[in-house]
């Protein structure tokens, strides 16, 4: 039981937060719903409700990832958020068919709803509370990718940057994203009903809504089964790279592979040197790249290797294949 605590104060803090935060406005939202029987209302729900569940699994996810390699599984188990996420996306996927199926019946058979003030109160006071979850996610994203920023360049920067986020984050980021335009969405199409009578525009934002969850079932499915089958991240190759090569003993580079294993990243490196060196020299030029590489944002641990230089440029002809 005390190593469950110690892994849950490791798990992804965004996702914790979002999963509080939907919790209550699922809450909300449903007691709206069940008073006014207003389906915009209802699409809200099931929305809130799906990334609540979504985001509690992510947290554990990423809690229980920390967990230490055993002699049974040596590698770690880096990839167990990819799997959680995997199976997180079926329920918001379930979410999505309910909303959409919900959204058509009331196109075909429009109903008045009663309780507009509470409608867009409710509404009004969740979106208020998503884009506070977004926000954080955005911050999230900016300390992960190691940069700063502050005010209107959060926005910015933090869409720069999402490609480089943890998967946690990441989901929680997107889904909150939808979230938000989610909610602004449904208290557009409750005025519009209120005001002129279109009772079927409801409908139509419950459709779009469900459509906007099933893009992100798309994207973080995606994401993750590439985590699960091991993604190099090449990006992180090219600076892991950039750091090796400016070490002057370091001729070249044989072989650099660095691979996603969840939120972590494992190092692989081949590097030529002079074969003249001695086995102590040696041993020195491999523990300053490897505390030079450790310092990198997510890299849990490096692999090096030597060989003797060759005099022909690998790395270089390698990295021009690359952008062809």
């Amino acid at each position: 039981m005390g190593e469950l605590f110690r892994l849950l104060k490791k798990g992804n803090k965004s996702a914790m937060i979002a999963a509080i935060v939907n919790t209550i406005i699922a809450i909300a939202k449903g007691v709206a719903y069940s008073v006014t029987g207003n389906v915009a209302m209802f699409a809200e729900t099931m929305h809130s409700l799906g990334d609540a569940a979504n985001q509690f699994f992510v947290f554990i996810g990423s809690a229980l990832s920390k967990k230490s390699p055993t002699n049974r599984y040596p590698n770690g188990f880096g990839r167990l958020v990819n799997l959680v996420l995997l199976g997180a996306v079926l329920i918001v996927g379930i979410m999505a068919f309910e909303t959409i199926k919900e959204g058509y019946h009331h196109i075909l058979h429009p109903t008045e709803s009663e309780g507009f003030l509470i409608n867009v109160g409710v509404l009004g006071f969740a979106l208020i509370l998503e884009l506070y979850v977004l926000f954080k996610a955005m911050k999230e994203v900016i300390h992960e990718v190691g940069i700063e920023a502050t005010g209107i360049n959060v926005f910015f920067k933090s869409f720069a940057n999402l490609g480089r986020a943890k998967p946690a984050t990441k989901l929680v980021f997107l889904e909150d994203m939808v979230a938000s335009g989610g909610g602004l969405l449904a208290i557009i199409a409750v005025v519009i009903s209120h005001f002129t009578g279109i009772l079927w525009v409801e409908g139509a934002a419950s459709i779009i809504i469900g459509l906007m969850m099933f893009f992100v079932v798309g994207k973080v499915f995606l994401d993750n089964a590439a985590g699960v089958l091991g993604q190099a991240d090449e990006e992180m190759e090219e600076k892991i790279g950039s750091i090796v090569l400016a070490d002057p003993d370091v001729k070249d580079i044989q072989a650099l592979a660095v691979i996603k294993e969840g939120e972590d990243l494992h190092v692989e490196l081949e590097i030529e040197i002079d074969p003249k060196l001695t086995i102590a020299q040696a041993d020195d030029i491999k523990d300053r790249i490897h505390a030079k590489i450790m310092e990198e944002n997510g890299v849990v641990d490096v692999t090096i290797e030597f060989d003797e230089e060759d005099n022909i440029s690998t790395w270089q002809t390698e990295k021009r294949s690359k952008s062809k």
